[in-house]
C-alpha cells in the first residue's frame, strides 16, 4: 500500500471511529464541496489564541494521546 493511500484509509478510519459512517461521509462531502483549505483555516483557528491557550490545549491533547511510537523516520 503506497503511504498516499495509507494515509487517507488511516484518516477516514479516525472520521469513522470518531463521528461514525454517516457523520464522517458528511465531513468528506462538505470539505469537498466547499474547496476547503485547512492552511488558511488553521491560520484563522490559531489566530484567535494566545501562546497560552495554544500550549495548554497542545500540552492536554498529548497527555490524552500518548505517543506509542511507529513513527517513519526518513
Amino acid at each position: 500500500m503506497n503511504s498516499a493511500v495509507k494515509i487517507m484509509d488511516t484518516g477516514f478510519a479516525c472520521l469513522v471511529e470518531k463521528l461514525g459512517i454517516v457523520d464522517a461521509e458528511r465531513f468528506v462531502a462538505m470539505i469537498k464541496r466547499d474547496s476547503f483549505d485547512y492552511t488558511i483555516w488553521q491560520w484563522e483557528y490559531f489566530d484567535k489564541m494566545d501562546i497560552e491557550q495554544i500550549s495548554t490545549e497542545a500540552a492536554a491533547y498529548a497527555q490524552s494521546h500518548p505517543h506509542k511510537g511507529g513513527g517513519v523516520r526518513g
